[in-house]
């Protein structure tokens, strides 16, 4: 009897996959996807941040990200050679099954709004390209309703008939990006075909085997979740704020009612610590813009607590140069200011719209002699501040110093020796804009220690 063996079916080949835009969230993403498997083209339209990369070079700091990228870099000694780089719209097209669009979204010059216009270029610039069945899947946080107008624009682009768009938000935090990106808390699709669907699936697969909830929407939906995530993140971050000054007034302890609110499950203590506030590329930026949408949509009344929300934000800067100017009897003209910390948060050289680089350049301008000091952020802060000084370490910044002031989080800043510390600067006032040191540890050693919501002693 002939016996026949059965036929083996050839595992289905992967996607192949572009990312356009290759800063902070492209870069990420991209050398995310090479590790999870993909072979990966990056575009970007600056050819030195394309050289830097190919180099295996990331050209900003986030913590893990270098190690990533020089193991999947084509090219460079025992990588996969899974990611590679590339100007050219040309061969992002011919290349890539699924195009990820990750280009910024700044705020317009003198408005709320979001500018669209490096989104829209990607789009433009991609599309006539498209001559074959392919995803666009944008990650930028856009103003919702920008997905439907793209995907007309992509069908109307594309010779391909087979060419759509889907959109899957990002929720990536500065200093944690590679783990939200490897192993996020939730993935969000919006998608108009099972075809889209099934795609996303296919790139998601091992985060959503390991557990990752992957959430189907429409478009719009898609849009909101990131721009409202960050609209109630920036609630809870002023909400404390607030109570910081209900407590200046009252002579509370901003920190003590913070724990006793964060026990209840209801709140949670996360985003719960009173201080300079908010800043970088995100969370300012989208709650504007998000106002600026409802408006557009005739709804402007739903978000009007976000101005206050962005008010009370801003206002923690001034109170912070206020409650400087006040320790050092009332005048900040020719007094020595230590600033540590330029980054608007920790594990970042992120220093766009950073209440520290802020409040250092009102003190500036108002008299003091200011010198800064940040592990990571300094030729950024150079850059956008250069008439302030920088030190090289936190002791030569607070050399000579009537007050220091602690305005980024960094471990460094918190294992500071107080004592050590009081050797150098003139007078022995340290003030806390981060609620992260420990009062008794410095009053301790001599210190005044003062804090937006908390009691001088």
């Amino acid at each position: 009897m002939l016996m026949t063996m059965p036929t083996q079916t050839q595992p289905r080949a992967l996607p192949k996959i572009t990312v356009i835009g290759t800063g902070y969230l492209g870069a990420t993403h991209a050398a995310a996807l090479a590790e999870l498997g993909f072979e990966v083209l990056g575009l970007d339209v600056l050819p030195d941040k394309i050289a830097s990369l190919s180099r295996g070079e990331v050209p900003f700091y986030e913590p893990g990200l270098g190690d990533i990228l020089r193991r999947h870099v084509s090219g460079l000694p025992g990588s996969s050679g899974r990611l590679s780089f590339t100007t050219s719209y040309t061969d992002a097209a011919a290349f890539g099954d699924i195009h990820f669009i990750c280009v910024n979204t700044p705020q317009k010059p003198g408005e709320y709004a979001c500018d669209m216009s490096y989104v829209d270029a990607a789009v433009e610039s991609l599309a006539p390209h498209l001559t074959r069945p392919a995803l666009v899947v944008g990650k930028s946080t856009v103003p919702v309703g920008s997905a439907a107008r793209l995907a007309r624009r992509v069908a109307e682009l594309a010779p391909a008939e087979g060419a759509e768009l889907a959109w899957n938000p990002e929720f990536l935090r500065e200093g944690f990006a590679v783990e939200d990106t490897l192993r996020p808390d939730r993935i969000v699709v919006g998608v108009t075909s099972e075809r889209a669907e099934t795609l996303l699936r296919e790139v998601y697969a091992k985060p959503v085997a390991e557990g990752v909830p992957f959430l189907v929407t429409d478009l719009p939906t898609a849009e909101l979740v990131k721009t409202a995530a960050n609209a109630f993140l920036s609630t809870k971050i002023s909400f404390i704020n607030a109570m910081a000054e209900i407590c200046e007034a009252a002579d509370g302890d901003v920190v003590k009612l913070a724990e006793a609110l964060g026990h209840d499950d209801r709140i949670g203590k996360k985003f719960l610590r009173a201080g300079i506030g908010f800043g970088g590329g995100c969370l300012p930026k989208d709650i504007r813009a998000f106002m600026a949408r409802a408006g557009e949509l005739g709804a402007s009344e739903a978000l009007s607590f976000l101005r206050e929300i962005d008010s009370i934000n801003m206002r923690r800067r001034a109170s912070m140069v206020e409650l400087t100017r006040e320790t050092l009897d009332g005048s900040l003209l020719g007094k020595r200011v230590a600033v540590l910390g330029a980054a608007f948060k920790p594990d970042s050289d992120d220093v766009r719209d950073s209440p520290a680089l802020n409040i250092a350049g009102q003190l500036h301008l108002q008299g003091a002699e200011v010198t800064v000091y940040d592990p990571k952020a300094m030729e950024n802060a150079k850059r956008l501040f250069p008439t302030l000084r920088y030190a090289a370490t936190a002791t030569e910044a607070a050399t000579g110093a009537h007050a220091v002031l602690h305005l980024t989080e960094w471990r460094e800043f918190r294992e500071l020796d107080p004592a050590a510390l009081a050797e150098v600067v003139s007078t022995r006032h340290v003030l806390d804009g981060r609620n992260t040191l420990d009062p008794a540890l410095w009053r301790k050693a001599n210190w005044t220690y003062r804090a937006l919501g908390r009691p001088t002693a």
